[in-house]
């Protein structure tokens, strides 16, 4: 590939701080975790922080300590990677898919009351793409019911809404810290609340169901190893300690995008919805226009036979084969979803992607349309 869709951003920084680490007696359970855990509390402005070692164990957990089960529902969006889903069945719960916002993206607020019921226990937004777009009016039906929000903010470390961050809108929330991730610990999550009793219980199912001062083989409860040892804590320390920087070079590259693109009516450019700073994860256009699925398939697969890698972000988890066995789905049930996934098309995006390589992204993207349609 010319053109990478995504690589992370390391510095001699990062590579100092696992090196010290690895120089020392403590790998795991050692000082880096609870340095790790209070810095980025500190960042979002939560009681607490508790390290994990993916997103995806983080909201597993999350769901797990505020007791969500079989016989319980969990409304949530289709529009989304897969692991927000996964994890409610994996707690024996059930998804509800709710329709998303066609502007946004993200789980429409006015379409979740008529998807509530008396086994309705969570309801689980993702902040698609970084934004936080209607999150407010999330929390409002929720509170309207008396429902907990689990908040994915795995796509959304700095962003906000009305100047309130990603990471509080929630009960409990997640982040997570994969390589195309804002920042990158290898692989890693963070669970945020104020709440004690919820983070006390996460930090108890993380490490094999330990309790405070059982020691190392008192058990109190089913517990996993979904520990983050302290090489990715020390290289999450040293990425978060970068982290306005990291999100100044993103939005460069944003803005850089938009300019190049602006202007050509076959492509709708993301741009941040009113209120929202969005702290920018992947920069994913849309073909306009009544767009079939084939075609936009051709369009990526042109873009890679000229060496830029792009994906399709994201198909409809509704339509994934288990999914749409396991929960009766099928195609027609949400419409919007399902006509935003035909058109989507993730560009190369990360830290230091250079204007150059945008520039070959964009007329290559232009080059390609012209050819194709």
């Amino acid at each position: 590939m010319k053109v990478h869709l995504s690589r992370p951003d390391i510095t001699e920084a990062e590579i100092q701080a696992v090196c010290e680490v690895l120089r020392s007696p403590d790998l795991s359970l050692g000082p880096k975790l609870g340095e790790f855990e209070r810095a980025f509390a500190e960042y979002i402005g939560t009681k607490r922080a508790v390290a994990v070692n993916s997103g995806t164990s983080g909201l597993f957990l999350c769901l797990s300590a505020m007791g969500i089960g079989p016989g319980d529902e969990v409304i949530t969006t289709p529009f989304t990677f897969i692991a927000s889903t996964n994890c409610i069945l994996m707690v024996g719960a059930k998804p509800v898919f709710v329709d998303i916002d066609a502007d946004n993206l993200n789980i429409d607020p006015d379409k979740i009351e008529a998807a509530i019921t008396d086994k309705t226990k969570a309801i689980l937004p993702v902040e698609v793409f970084g934004s936080p777009a209607g999150f407010d009016k999330v929390c409002k039906v929720a509170r309207r019911h008396n429902l907990s929000v689990l908040e994915d903010s795995c796509e959304a470390l700095g962003s906000a809404l009305n100047g309130k961050k990603t990471g509080t809108f929630g009960k409990m929330s997640i982040f997570a810290f994969y390589p195309n991730k804002q920042m990158t610990t290898g692989e890693g999550g963070m669970i945020m609340t104020d709440d004690d009793d919820l983070a006390d219980m996460c930090v108890s199912l993380r490490n094999q169901g330990r309790g405070k001062g059982g020691g190392w083989l008192g058990h109190e409860r089913l517990g996993y190893n979904y520990r983050l040892c302290d090489i990715n804590c020390a290289l999450g320390i040293a990425q978060l300690s970068r982290i306005e920087e990291i999100k100044a070079k993103r939005r460069n590259v944003a803005q850089t995008y938009q300019e190049m693109l602006d202007g050509d009516d076959r492509i709708i450019i993301p741009k941040e919805p009113k209120g929202c700073e969005i702290s920018w994860f992947v920069f994913v256009v849309r073909l306009a226009g009544d767009v079939s699925l084939e075609r936009r398939n051709a369009v990526l697969e042109a873009m890679r036979e000229r060496g830029i890698q792009v994906s399709n972000y994201f198909p409809p988890v509704h339509l994934q084969p288990f999914m749409a066995e396991q929960l009766a789905c099928k195609e027609g049930d949400y419409p919007i979803t399902e006509a935003v996934s035909k058109t989507t098309i993730a560009l190369p995006f990360y830290n230091n992607l250079t204007e150059g390589d945008i520039a070959l992204d964009c007329k290559t993207l232009k080059e390609v349309l012209d050819s194709t349609s």
